[in-house]
């Protein structure tokens, strides 16, 4: 009995901490729709906000590791619960954009902080065959913490302050977890544990079987003390694993990864989903798939291995993110910057009060460039892809709803007719997106975060996760927040074509340096990677 409980207690802690976690990233994708009218968030407002989670989250890899190695696993996960109670208290009365800022700050520092906490504790506390699982059920948590998202997202899409409400309930999970946590065992490993202390056998005892349990609880009590820097050394070849470490964080990201989740119904809203409404309720489907696609990847993880999954998972984002590319090219979308200034938009609603466009607008004004000028104010409402032909000459346009323009080379006149083009664009690119996110969720959405919960010796696990992880929020944080600039500069397709470019570079990377740790003990897959390994 007492067995099951720590196993049930273990698994929820593990699910509610990637809960909270997927919550928090994905609120901010519907919340953003919202608070970019109430705030008046310029483009660039848009980013730090969306940003900040970023930047809190970074913080904490940076100085985690050594409140997770030398005050334990179950405190650090206490205090982030702590702390992200105050940040989401905080978002939700928060009356002004510093005061966003500064939540989201804070919840990123608790959500990075539990991340860690939590993959390391569960490894530690499970056997070789259950393990992939189990921590792999914190990956299932953030998917679950997505969709919940994209549905409150939609939920309150239309209430006036809704995203108060995507913020405050946050707090729900937080106390659950909170209280689960308080009745498990203390740490089940630290880094130098006396012969008096049996507390680091407690999670193993129960969770393990008897034979492997012995032999592992005895090479944890017996691990060795590590510095920082041993990470950078040939000393039990840490430098290979820091390097298959950061070498996982930064594919995962620069796969596009977080622009897809952050993003989502801000580019459904660009490719022609039009209400708030409609985009969120795509960005749900999303949730959908990523959450049938990490339980799928929960039970194959101790079966088919980790490799297995990263490279299959690779190969099929870089496929459906080229499709994006190749599809947005050959029709012709010029990509445009995807967040509204919300101050400009009211200039020329104030300027040219015109509130609906007539099935066919004609402009007699021998000054055909004025009149082009002024229809920009079109491109400031809705944003949508057209295509301008103006003698011979094939130019992108925007303007509301979804028309093609047609300027005639022989009168001063604009000819709008309805487009077909956005339909089939929403189907194929919502068809892609879904295929990405699901790939994601059996390859680096999980496997990362177990490879890094085992690959390092107990006594600098803490930190070591945490070096990595820094790397992965600071490479989050560039993507995320150049994202909209890189689309303006360079355009949607040549942007989705080089995270196809960087998949299929991880798939390399995964081939050559990262060994299989399916079916291994800790102290097994310490000897494997112990051995001298060219770098």
């Amino acid at each position: 009995g007492h067995a099951l409980r720590t196993l049930l207690l273990s698994s929820t802690v593990s699910l509610l901490g990637g809960l909270l976690f997927g919550y928090e990233l994905g609120i901010i994708s519907g919340a953003l729709l919202q608070l970019q009218i109430d705030f008046l968030l310029s483009c660039f407002q848009q980013e730090v906000l969306v940003s900040a989670l970023i930047a809190g989250a970074l913080f904490a890899s940076l100085v985690g590791g050594l409140i997770i190695d030398y005050y334990g696993r179950r405190s650090s996960i206490l205090l982030s619960n702590v702390i992200m109670f105050g940040g989401s208290f905080i978002q939700t009365l928060a009356s002004s954009f510093i005061c966003l800022v500064i939540g989201r700050i804070t919840v990123g520092f608790a959500v990075s902080m539990s991340s860690m906490a939590c993959c390391i504790y569960v490894s530690e506390m499970v056997g070789s065959h259950k393990r992939g699982m189990l921590v792999s059920l914190y990956e299932v948590g953030i998917t679950v913490g997505i969709l919940v998202a994209y549905a409150l997202n939609y939920i309150f899409a239309d209430i006036a302050q809704g995203w108060r409400y995507m913020f405050g309930l946050a707090t729900i999970p937080v106390v659950l977890q909170f209280l689960s946590i308080l009745f498990l065992p203390s740490n089940p490993t630290k880094p130098k544990v006396s012969e008096s202390d049996d507390s680091s056998e407690v999670g193993l005892i129960h969770l393990q079987p008897l034979g492997e349990t012995e032999d592992e609880t005895s090479f944890l009590n017996d691990e060795k003390l590590y510095s920082f820097l041993d990470l950078f050394r040939a000393r039990d070849n840490m430098k290979t694993r820091t390097l298959v470490g950061l070498g996982l964080v930064l594919s995962q990201q620069l796969t596009g990864q977080p622009n897809v989740l952050y993003y989502a119904s801000t580019i459904f809203r660009s490719v022609g989903f039009q209400s708030n409404s409609s985009a969120v309720l795509a960005s749900v489907g999303l949730g959908i798939v990523k959450v049938v696609c990490t339980l799928f990847a929960m039970g194959c993880a101790d079966k088919a291995g980790r490799r297995v999954l990263l490279i299959c998972g690779c190969i099929i984002m870089s496929a459906s993110v080229t499709a994006i590319g190749l599809l947005t090219q050959s029709i012709l979308l010029e990509a445009q910057r995807t967040c509204t200034d919300v101050a400009q938009t009211k200039f020329w609603n104030s300027s040219y009060p015109m509130r609906s466009v007539p099935s066919q607008l004609n402009i007699t004004s021998p000054n055909l460039s004025a009149n082009l000028n002024q229809s920009n104010y079109f491109a400031n409402v809705t944003k949508v892809p057209v295509k301008i032909s103006l003698n011979k000459l094939n130019k992108s346009f925007i303007v509301t709803p979804p028309y093609v323009m047609e300027i005639k080379n022989t009168q001063s006149e604009m000819a709008i007719q309805q487009s077909t083009e956005p339909v089939v664009l929403k189907l194929i690119t919502l068809i892609c997106m879904m295929a990405f996110v699901g790939a994601f969720s059996i390859g680096f959405g999980p496997m990362t975060w177990l490879i890094l919960s085992e690959i390092y010796p107990a006594g600098i696990r803490g930190r070591a996760f945490a070096f990595s992880n820094s790397f992965n929020w600071t490479a989050n944080l560039v993507v995320t927040l150049t994202f909209l600039d890189v689309i303006d500069t360079v355009g949607l397709s040549w942007t989705f074509l080089f995270y196809a470019l960087m998949g299929m570079a991880a798939v390399g990377f995964i081939y050559f340096f990262l060994p299989e740790t399916k079916g291994q003990s800790l102290e097994e897959i310490n000897q494997q990677f112990s051995k001298k390994r060219s770098v």
